[in-house]
């Protein structure tokens, strides 16, 4: 069996266990509001924040999230708009529980984003990163029951999103 067919299997495996879960509609309600977290505007308040309020690392923490932000998003554009995997809620039959921002779904955003920020978390204060680490796998989870992603195009997004933060960290000195 080829590497991409053992993936889609996986895949859909996962992703029909997940949405098969007892109360997946409760669950749903839950995983809209965790999802929601990885929408970026959170990330913005909480760089901000210590950027102006915590004098150790608040300013680097924000310029680093700046750097890697500016790496993830056009890498993440470029894979989504090249690659162009259906979302499983376009191509299985089920409705998802929410209406995906765009069309395609490898890498998944959400992931990218909150795996950058958890990793600067990580980085900047490691006491949090477990927590911080925590809420992006939650993140990620809930696009899968949500019906808007595959497990694949989450552990994409947390690559890319971890990598494109430690890029950035890695090029943190020359710019600070």
């Amino acid at each position: 069996m080829s590497a991409i067919k053992l993936l889609t299997t996986f895949d859909l495996f996962a992703f029909n266990w997940c949405l098969g879960l007892p109360r997946a509609s409760e669950i749903a309600k839950v995983s809209r509001q965790v999802s929601r977290i990885g929408d970026g505007g959170l990330y913005l308040v909480l760089g901000l924040s210590l950027a102006v309020f915590e004098p150790v690392f608040g300013l680097m923490f924000f310029i680093a999230g700046l750097m890697a932000y500016a790496i993830e998003l056009p890498v993440y554009l470029v894979l989504k708009n090249t690659i162009k995997r259906d979302r499983p809620c376009d191509i299985l039959p089920f409705e998802a529980y929410i209406v995906p921002s765009d069309k395609f779904s490898f890498p998944s955003g959400h992931s990218a984003a909150a795996f950058v920020f958890a990793t600067l978390i990580a980085e900047f204060y490691p006491a949090f990163a477990g927590f911080a680490y925590s809420i992006a796998v939650l993140v990620g989870l809930s696009r899968v029951l949500l019906g808007v992603h595959y497990p694949s195009d989450i552990a994409a997004g947390a690559l890319l999103g971890v990598s494109s933060a430690a890029i950035a960290i890695h090029f943190l000195p020359v710019v600070f």
